[in-house]
């Protein structure tokens, strides 16, 4: 019998990556197509299945080559009944029927899941999780979001909301304000936009004058994630103490996590987790210190492998467990 393939798709705000993927896992072919807002997103599915019609025919290969898609969205998903709870960053209303409208559109059988979870799921199956079965799987990008697996299975809850780890409160008093509504969360500390808005308040300190971020701030008019680790490395005492701050939330909400969950991994991925050890570290010296013993010596913190790729790959295991377990 010929190998059959599964679609992974990671739907954002911006673009939507698709991917070809094997049984074993194996990415076929990637590539990526606008997220069309118009008309209400009403083309959005269509164009996912218009392009994964046309790169078969690239490949020379029929429909009857994929046994499914799998897909991952931001938001809440209602993973048995495909509903996507809360549109976030899409045009589309509250309780959108997205399984159901990928499947008509695109004629073969679809899962939809949340992205951070897919992300994780991805990680578990090809990526830094390696295979480990109860995994927690952090995402600090723009913002922080999550996904929780143990025994293999990805931790849903009653409405789909399990794994918003980014909306953990670590500020309980006087933390700014969340996109969520919320204040203190972990988001406004731990992703790409707290990083910034923390650097903004260190440079309004008195007596801040001098230092690299203070120069790349006089240069530039503004302050990326990047620059403030880039500094860090450099030695600079604003920017090392940033990241500290950050480690510390960090590192606290998951010892805590570890706590209630004792992973075998905690992998950390998005654009943040690039600074490496010089954040990893850190996070890890606050996990030993809040961890309970048994937690600290049996999960193990590092650093995701899959980059881009943990979307798709995890929304490709969606299909491939569905259909072998």
């Amino acid at each position: 019998m010929r190998e059959k393939w599964v679609v992974g798709v990671d739907l954002g705000g911006t673009t939507t990556k698709l991917a070809f993927i094997n049984v074993e896992g194996e990415i076929i072919e990637k590539w990526e197509i606008e997220t069309d807002h118009s008309d209400a997103g009403k083309n959005i599915t269509a164009n996912i299945a218009k392009s994964i019609d046309q790169k078969l025919k690239e490949q020379g290969e029929t429909k009857d080559k994929l046994i499914g898609v799998g897909m991952g969205s931001p938001g809440p998903v209602n993973y048995k009944a495909g509903i996507l709870y809360n549109a976030v960053n899409l045009p589309w209303e509250d309780h959108y029927p997205l399984k159901k409208n990928l499947e008509e559109a695109i004629h073969l059988p679809a899962l939809i899941d949340n992205d951070a979870n897919c992300a994780a799921l991805g990680e578990m199956w090809k990526g830094a999780g390696n295979g480990a079965k109860d995994l927690v799987c952090v995402t600090l990008g723009t913002g922080v979001g999550g996904g929780v697996i143990t025994n293999g299975k990805i931790v849903q809850g009653v409405s789909g909301a399990a794994g918003e780890i980014g909306h953990i409160t670590v500020i309980p008093d006087g933390g700014a304000p969340c996109n969520c509504g919320k204040t203190g969360c972990l988001e406004t500390v731990a992703s790409a936009t707290g990083i910034v808005r923390l650097a903004n308040l260190k440079l309004k300190e008195e007596g801040l004058a001098e230092g690299l971020l203070v120069k790349i701030y006089e240069e530039n008019g503004s302050i990326t994630a990047k620059d403030v680790f880039d500094c860090a490395k450099l030695g600079d005492a604003a920017c090392l103490e940033i990241i500290d701050e950050v480690a510390f939330y960090l590192g606290l909400v998951l010892a805590n996590l570890g706590n209630t969950l004792n992973p075998e991994k905690i992998v950390l991925g998005g654009g943040v987790s690039k600074a490496g050890d010089i954040l990893l570290d850190k996070v890890q010296s606050y996990f030993d210190k809040y961890a309970f013993s048994r937690v600290k010596d049996t999960t193990k913190i590092s650093i995701a492998t899959l980059g881009n790729d943990a979307g798709v790959i995890g929304a490709g295991w969606l299909v491939m467990n569905e259909q072998f377990q």
